[in-house]
């Protein structure tokens, strides 16, 4: 059977996605008792203790199929964010909408704009429907969404921008917003196929909390924007391990991505956990805050390192490790039990991700890179 002649053609080159190293694999590949890791922007607290006994009473019901479009959890969701309740959409992660959104929408003639160095996920998705992704320079490693406005063409389909964005942990801010939005309108003017703005914020919480001037782009959508708003339950809420996303969008659009949802998406399970989760504020403020009180002790340590980085509004850090590369950083730190990420696949294989975690924790990294460097 020659299998490459029956794979797609956007499947054939096709990289999948590599998540950071879990620590089961790591003490087991490397014989270690103790591992750290910092690898995938993971809430240093860990899940709440209400989303615990959630999960724990619903194990009970995992014999049945979960209600398959968590009309529960959006009902709650709604109630949150102001929103009605067919104006949501729930995923296997913020990761499945993506996908979501371009099997509905992307066709091979389309295009997407993305910043370079912008989450790896959007291209992905652009590239598995065979739609052409159109990359714009950073600035001062910002989206520059001036530069990405102008991209804007016939053949436009989405705009993606990450807010924070992962891996540099910056943001657009308010009036850069709204810069935006203008140039935008200007450029799509009466169009019956307006491009949608994807906005990224599955660091939302944590922004919220440490930019001041962090937009609301909820408000843009209410306004009638062809806007996708994303957030998750895997970061600020400690349910990275449940996989439970969703997405804000007009009723029309949401109507389209439901068809293509797969069925039962997110577990019975995971609906409890994140419906009680949501209940539990207080486990949220204390996750930022924990993550507010690692990114000024990260600050100062590094600075004594004399190891750059970039300031960020989520609970990540990125490190300049030049001239050494980083994914050696990432293979000497690995022997030393501590896991971080390299950043070869963003087009910076001169720096390292490191997730802020709880104060040891962060102690333990800052320990391990002053072996490294001595």
């Amino acid at each position: 059977m020659n299998l490459s002649a029956m794979i797609r053609p956007e499947v054939r080159d096709f990289e999948p996605y590599l998540p950071g190293k879990p620590i089961e694999e790591v003490r087991r590949e490397l014989g270690l008792k103790k591992v750290v890791k910092l690898a995938s922007n993971e809430n240093a607290l860990g899940t709440s203790s209400k989303a615990r006994r959630a999960i724990a009473a619903s194990a009970a019901e995992s014999f049945r199929y979960p209600e398959g479009p968590g009309t529960l959890l959006k009902r709650d969701l709604a109630k949150k964010l102001g929103v009605s309740e067919g104006e949501i959409i729930l995923g296997a992660g913020s990761d499945e909408i993506i996908e979501v959104l371009a099997k509905s929408f992307f066709n091979r003639e389309d295009e997407i704009i993305v910043s370079r160095h912008a989450f790896i996920r959007y291209k992905m998705a652009a590239d598995l429907m065979g739609a052409k992704t159109i990359e714009v320079p950073m600035k001062n490693f910002k989206h520059d969404l001036g530069s990405m406005a102008e991209k804007i063409g016939p053949r436009t389909k989405a705009i993606f921008v990450a807010n924070p964005n992962n891996p540099t942990g910056t943001y657009v801010t308010k009036p850069e917003v709204a810069a935006f939005m203008k140039t935008y309108a200007e450029r799509v003017g009466s169009s019956e196929r307006p491009p949608f703005i994807v906005f990224d914020e599955a660091y939302y919480e944590f922004a919220k909390s440490l930019a001041g001037d962090y937009p609301e782009m909820l408000e843009y959508l209410k306004r009638g924007v062809n806007l996708v708003v994303l957030r998750t339950f895997s970061k600020a809420y400690g349910l990275a391990g449940l996989r439970v996303g969703y997405g804000v969008a007009k009723s029309e659009v949401i109507q389209v991505l439901d068809r293509v949802r797969p069925p039962f998406n997110v577990s019975s399970v995971a609906q409890a956990g994140a419906r009680a989760a949501l209940t539990d504020q207080t486990h949220v403020r204390k996750s930022v805050a924990e993550a507010a009180k690692g990114l000024k002790y990260l600050a100062v340590e590094l600075k004594k390192l004399n190891i750059p980085f970039l300031p960020s509004a989520a609970n990540f850090l990125l490190l300049d490790v030049s001239p050494r590369k980083g994914r050696d950083v990432f293979q000497a730190l690995l022997k030393k039990g501590l896991v971080v990420r390299a950043m070869d696949e963003y087009g910076f294989p001169e720096r390292v991700r490191v997730t802020v975690g709880t104060m040891p924790e962060n102690k333990f990294l800052i320990t391990r890179l002053k072996e490294l460097l001595s």
